[in-house]
C-alpha cells in the first residue's frame, strides 16, 4: 500500500485519471431521477483520493480549465451573438434579470450569514449549478493581495461549499421548474393543454399541414409501388401526383419511375405515369404506406430502390437565417429535400414546427437524393461534412488571445479588477464561436472534440481541485457548518420562484416558454429535461437556447463579481 501511495505522489497524473474514471462511473448511477452528476462525483472522488496528500502543480488545472471555458464560449457564441443583435431580445433581457437575481439573492444570503467571499462563491457555484464559478472564483482570489496561507484557505473553501449546495441546486431546480412551475400557472393539466395548443399554432403552415414537420425524430423512407389504381386510367404527370399528396397535407415526392418497358429514370415534373409503371415515393413512413388504395400495391423492387440517398448536416448562415421552416420548404431548391432535425447551440434539439424561425448557426439535418440535397445545401448555408480533425491552430491562438486580454488588470483603490485568464478564454470562445458562423470553413471543432474539451477540461480541473483540497475538506465542512445546506436551498429556490413570476406577469411568456427560459437562464439542463418530461413536449427548448447562452456567460463572470463584492 505504501508503494502505491508513493507512486501516486511521484506520478500525480495517475491519481488524476483514477479520479476522473471513478467520477464518471459514479456519475452514471441514478435513483429514479436523482443523480450526483459527473462533476460532483469527480469532486467527491478527488476529495477521497486527496486524503493521500498528493502534491499537484497549479498550471495543470489552469490549462484544462481554459480549454473548458473556451469550449463553452465556442458552443454558445452563435446564439449569444444573434440574441444580442435582437433575435429573442425579450429572452435576453429576461436571462440578464435572472442572472442578477441569482447574484443578489446569493450575496444577500451570504451577508446575512456573515460568510466570507470564498464561502459566498462556493455557495453561488453550487446553488446556481454553475461549476465553472469554482475556477473563476479561484483565479480571482489568486489575484488578491493577501497572505498566501489565507489565500489557500479561502480557495480550498470554494469546492467544499459547492459540494454542500450543488445537490439541491440540481434536484431542487428540476423539481421547482418541472412540478411547482406548472402548478403556479394553473396546474399541470392546463399547462400541458396550452403547450399542445402552442404546438398546433407553430405547426400551422400556409402551404400545408405537413406531418413531416411535427417531429424531427420520425424516419423518412423511400417505398416502391406498382401503379394499378383506376386513378391512372388517364396518365397523370409527376407534378399532378405530388400536388394530390400536397392537397392532403402530405409532403411526398416521386423520386424514380420504372416504365412498363423496364426502363428506370429520374422523373421530371411533366413526365407521365401510366398504369403498369412502378414509382418510388419519399416521405413520412406512415403516410406513404397508407396510399396503396390511391396508387396500387407496394412492391419489393430491389433494382428500383437501389439508388443513393444523402443525409447531411448544414449550418444556417445569413442567407436563410430568419426564415420560418414553412418559408424555407417553400423555396424551389427544397424540392425533394426534407428536414429531419434541427439542433441549436451545441446540440439542443429544437422542434421542427412550421412557424419556428431559423437562426444563424442552427444545424439542420436534411435528407434526399444527392443532387437535390446538394442544390439545397448551397442555398441554406454551409455543409458540415463529418470530420475528426480539429483546427488546433484556431483553438490555440484563440485561447492565447483571450487569456492575454483576461490577464490585463485594472487596480481600483488597491483592488485588482480583471476578467482573469479564465474569463478571457470564455470571451474568446464567444467571439470565435460567433466568427465561425461568418466563416464556416475556419475554426472547425467536431462535436466529439467539443464534448471532450468541455467534459475532460472541466472534470480534469475539478479532479485536481478535489485532490488538492482533500486534506482540508472535512475541516472545511466543519467551518462552514451544515446550515449552509439550508442557505443553499434558499439561494436556489428564491431566484427561480421570482423568475417564474416575472416571466408570467412582466414578460408575458407562454408557460412552456417561461419554464424553458428559467431553465436556460440558470443553465440547468436537468431542469429542462424535467420540464419537457412533465409537459410531454419539446417546446420549452425554444426558451432554453437563447437564455442558456446569456446565462452561461453572465453566471460565470459573476463568479468574479462575487469575490470582488466581499473584498
Amino acid at each position: 500500500m505504501s508503494w502505491l501511495i508513493d507512486t501516486f505522489r511521484t506520478y500525480p497524473s495517475i491519481p488524476i485519471f483514477l479520479t476522473i474514471g471513478l467520477g464518471f462511473w459514479l456519475g452514471k448511477f441514478k435513483y429514479k431521477t436523482f443523480s450526483l452528476g459527473t462533476v460532483t462525483s469527480v469532486l467527491l472522488v478527488g476529495v477521497l483520493v486527496g486524503q493521500l496528500d498528493i502534491p499537484i502543480g497549479a498550471p495543470l488545472k489552469s490549462l484544462f480549465f481554459l480549454i473548458f471555458l473556451f469550449a463553452i464560449g465556442y458552443k454558445c457564441g452563435p446564439q449569444f451573438a444573434s440574441a444580442i443583435r435582437g433575435q429573442g431580445i425579450k429572452q435576453v433581457i429576461f436571462a440578464v434579470v435572472v442572472c442578477f437575481l441569482c447574484l443578489i439573492v446569493t450575496w444577500a444570503c451570504a451577508k446575512i450569514m456573515g460568510y466570507n467571499g470564498a464561502i459566498a462563491t462556493g455557495l453561488f457555484a453550487g446553488a446556481q449549478t454553475i461549476s465553472a464559478v469554482i475556477g473563476v472564483g479561484t483565479d480571482t482570489i489568486g489575484t488578491l493581495h493577501i497572505d498566501p496561507a489565507q489565500k489557500k484557505a479561502l480557495i480550498d473553501l470554494i469546492p467544499v461549499c459547492y459540494a454542500v449546495t450543488y445537490v439541491f441546486g440540481t434536484i431542487g431546480s428540476a423539481w421547482i421548474l418541472g412540478n411547482l412551475g406548472p402548478m403556479m400557472f394553473g396546474g399541470l393539466k392546463k399547462v400541458r393543454q396550452q403547450t399542445k395548443e402552442l404546438e398546433q399554432q407553430l405547426n400551422h403552415s400556409s402551404l400545408s399541414d405537413d406531418p413531416a414537420y411535427i417531429s424531427g425524430n420520425r424516419p423518412i423512407v423511400f417505398r416502391a409501388y406498382k401503379v394499378s389504381a383506376d386513378n391512372f386510367a388517364n396518365p397523370l404527370s409527376v407534378k399532378e401526383v405530388e400536388e394530390h399528396f400536397n392537397s392532403l397535407g402530405r409532403r411526398i415526392f416521386v423520386e424514380r419511375v420504372r416504365t412498363a418497358d423496364g426502363n428506370i429514370s429520374d422523373p421530371t415534373p411533366d413526365m407521365l405515369i401510366h398504369q403498369g409503371d412502378e414509382i418510388v415515393l419519399s416521405g413520412r413512413h406512415e403516410y406513404i404506406i397508407g396510399d396503396e388504395a390511391w396508387l396500387g400495391q407496394e412492391v419489393d423492387d430491389a433494382a428500383l430502390l437501389a439508388f443513393n440517398v444523402e443525409k447531411t448536416q448544414v449550418m444556417v448562415t445569413k442567407k436563410t437565417a430568419g426564415l420560418t421552416i414553412d418559408q424555407l420548404r417553400a423555396k424551389p431548391f427544397m424540392y425533394g429535400v426534407m428536414i429531419q432535425s434541427i439542433t441549436r447551440q451545441g446540440g439542443v434539439p429544437i422542434p421542427v414546427l412550421a412557424q419556428n424561425k431559423l437562426q444563424q448557426g442552427d444545424m439542420l439535418t436534411v435528407e434526399g437524393l444527392p443532387q437535390e440535397v446538394s442544390a439545397a445545401v448551397k442555398e441554406i448555408g454551409y455543409e458540415q461534412r463529418p470530420t475528426n480533425q480539429t483546427d488546433m491552430v484556431f483553438v490555440s491562438l484563440a485561447i492565447v488571445i483571450g487569456a492575454i486580454v483576461g490577464a490585463l488588470t485594472l487596480n481600483i483603490k488597491d483592488i485588482p479588477i480583471s476578467l482573469s485568464t479564465s474569463g478571457g478564454a470564455l470571451i474568446a470562445g464567444l467571439f470565435f464561436g460567433w466568427l465561425r458562423t461568418k466563416r464556416p470553413s475556419v475554426g472547425i471543432i467536431p462535436d466529439s472534440s467539443l464534448w471532450l474539451m468541455n467534459n475532460l477540461g472541466l472534470n480534469m480541473f475539478i479532479a485536481v481541485i478535489g485532490i488538492q483540497c482533500g486534506p482540508t475538506f472535512i475541516s472545511g465542512i466543519k467551518e462552514v457548518g451544515w446550515e449552509l445546506l439550508v442557505v443553499g436551498v434558499v439561494a436556489t429556490s428564491l431566484p427561480l420562484l421570482i423568475a417564474m413570476f416575472l416571466g408570467a406577469k412582466v414578460f408575458k411568456f407562454h408557460p412552456a416558454i417561461n419554464l424553458g427560459c428559467c431553465a436556460g437562464s440558470r443553465t440547468t439542463t436537468a431542469a429542462l429535461g424535467a420540464v419537457t418530461d412533465s409537459l410531454q413536449s419539446s417546446v420549452p427548448a425554444m426558451g432554453y437556447t437563447v437564455t442558456y447562452a446569456i446565462g452561461n456567460t453572465l453566471l460565470i463572470l459573476m463568479g468574479v463579481a462575487m469575490v470582488l463584492l466581499f473584498t
